[in-house]
């Protein structure tokens, strides 16, 4: 199974901020008992390359990637670390031309028609749609999917277990980000038991 097959079958992709590595572990477990055995670790915090890196030597059950990555040097690092794939919250060049050459399996984010033109020009077909809820959310990225039909979204930014069925159910979406099934506060208190049950309450209401 491709990487970009495994974030469909885990529904949710979660955006985790990890703010010390000794939380990486064991919130990559807690999710994966939950059924949502992919994470993106963002680079968002300073400890978020050893994290990806503990999470990537500890969890071989667990596909982790980085998100929030902004420049070509956090991607490099990324993949340095154990990253299996890249999510940016905008198209780069720079880090789609150098994922793409390298194999490394990128998402960037493309909201825009021209955006969305210019990640199939690297042969693209998964992108990320954010903030979904700004951008139109899924009334907007069913008019794009009329017109770009082999492109499939990834949609963040206003997705949570109320409404991710409706998101998962259109034929357009690949899987779905958030960080909801992750809080940072659970995290932080070592509430593995809770993040453990948002990823199994958010893909059973996915499937309806």
């Amino acid at each position: 199974m491709t990487v970009i097959e495994r974030l469909a079958k885990s529904i949710v992709v979660p955006v985790v901020v990890i703010e010390k590595v000794d939380d990486a572990i064991p919130t990559a477990k807690a999710m994966s008992a939950g059924g949502v055995d992919t994470m993106e670790i963002t680079f968002r915090t300073s400890c978020a390359p050893e994290a990806i890196k503990a999470v990537a030597e500890n969890c071989p059950d667990v596909l982790v990637g980085a998100g929030t990555v902004v420049n070509l040097d956090q991607a490099k690092l990324a993949v340095e670390m154990g990253a299996k794939f890249i999510v940016s919250p905008g198209f780069s060049e720079e880090i789609v031309s150098w994922c793409v050459e390298n194999s490394i399996p990128v998402v960037p984010g493309s909201v825009t028609p021209s955006e969305i033109m210019s990640a199939m020009s690297y042969g693209l077909k998964l992108i990320k749609f954010f903030p979904a809820n700004i951008y139109g959310g899924l009334n907007s990225m069913k008019n794009m999917s009329a017109v770009f039909t082999d492109i499939k979204f990834l949609p963040t930014g206003g997705v949570n277990t109320t409404n991710i069925n409706e998101y998962f159910s259109a034929p357009f979406i690949h899987a779905v980000g958030g960080s909801w099934v992750c809080p940072k506060a659970e995290i932080a208190a070592g509430n593995w038991d809770k993040i453990t049950e948002l990823c199994a309450e958010a893909r059973r209401a996915a499937k309806g």
